[in-house]
């Protein structure tokens, strides 16, 4: 019975973290080298097809090619314009409503149900609907960019807004804050780390609608620039258009980040 006691009490060494996920700086950077080795040495020696995939040396040639043109920045200019501009005006209504909705019942009952019904329609499929209604120049852009990004804010800034600890807003008014100091100091504090995780995937599918929006009506940009390369079975020039966009949405994430580590302080 002792000896079972003695097993009982032993003491258990704290392991883990938590759940704390850990920053392993490096990491990323090195798969990404490792696999544009391996797709340089199979496209060099044969194992891959150069009609399949392109060296990553011929793709970094065309890079050097743009930018010492101009054309890099000519086509890059114009898609980031439309996508500040189309994102800043979607995630700002989206932001804005999705609190209304989380905070006020006659709100909510008119508008989730108009939200549901528009949330799961493709967005790329409304792009002739959106030139019809604004036309072929930026408008039309703008448009279908803040759209495709409104819905996803609203949802997910309204789910964060539910899913703040009623005992904090129940104790905030147990001091005798006011409605507004519970909804600045509490509620929106508490719902930022739901809306910035939104907002970093409705940026992302922000990005997706720059490039659909741009394959219509755009003489510069980089979906045009893709959709120029695909036309003429260009896979330099084409994977060059792709991993623009690839760093376009890292830069955005890391700028969500950025945002996070800021606004998110008094998180542990």
């Amino acid at each position: 019975m002792a000896e079972m006691t003695d097993v009982n009490a032993r003491e258990v060494t704290f392991r883990g973290g938590g759940f704390q996920p850990g920053t392993r700086r490096g990491v990323g950077l090195a798969v990404f080298v490792v696999l544009i080795l391996l797709a340089e040495w199979g496209t060099r020696s044969g194992f891959i097809s150069p009609l399949t995939l392109p060296r990553p040396s011929d793709v970094l040639l065309t890079f050097q090619e743009l930018y010492q043109s101009g054309m890099l920045f000519k086509h890059l200019g114009p898609s980031l314009t439309r996508l500040a501009v189309g994102a800043l005006i979607g995630a700002s209504l989206g932001i804005g409503i999705g609190v209304l909705i989380g905070l006020f019942s006659l709100v909510r009952a008119g508008l989730v149900p108009l939200v549901a019904a528009i949330f799961p329609i493709p967005k790329i499929a409304l792009l002739p609907l959106f030139v019809i209604w604004f036309g072929i120049d930026e408008a039309s852009k703008y448009a279908l960019i803040a759209f495709g990004t409104f819905t996803p804010t609203v949802v997910a800034t309204y789910a964060a807004v539910d899913n703040v600890d009623r005992v904090l807003i129940r104790m905030g008014q147990s001091f005798g804050l006011g409605w507004w100091s519970i909804v600045s100091k509490i509620v929106v504090p508490g719902a930022m780390p739901g809306i910035l995780s939104g907002l970093r995937i409705s940026l992302t599918i922000a990005i997706i609608l720059l490039v659909a929006a741009e394959m219509l009506g755009a003489e510069y940009g980089i979906g045009a620039y893709i959709l120029q390369a695909g036309s003429l079975y260009d896979l330099e020039r084409l994977f060059a258009g792709v991993v623009i966009l690839s760093l376009l949405g890292v830069a955005v994430s890391s700028a969500v980040a950025f945002v996070e580590r800021r606004v998110l302080r008094w998180r542990v």
